[in-house]
């Protein structure tokens, strides 16, 4: 069993890095010029950047359940 202190260890730096991996491919790949009126831009990035979170979190949490329940199979027998 894996103590508390590192299981938030783990989720923290795996949100940052998951939130981090989603932001170069949203910045690089998702061409939202369009989608901007002009004098919205600090809006815009601001809503980018929620939508990074939103994916990231939503993508660390995954990861982390799969972590947990992989873990949790030996309590299977």
């Amino acid at each position: 069993m894996v103590p508390i202190g590192q299981i938030a260890v783990i989720s923290i730096l795996s949100h940052i890095i998951f939130i981090y991996l989603t932001w170069r491919v949203v910045v690089q790949t998702v061409n939202i010029d369009p989608l901007i009126r002009k004098g919205r831009v600090k809006e815009a990035r601001v809503l980018v950047l929620f939508i990074t979170i939103v994916i990231g979190s939503g993508v660390s949490r995954f990861f982390l359940d799969i972590l947990q329940w992989s873990q949790d199979l030996i309590y299977l027998l």
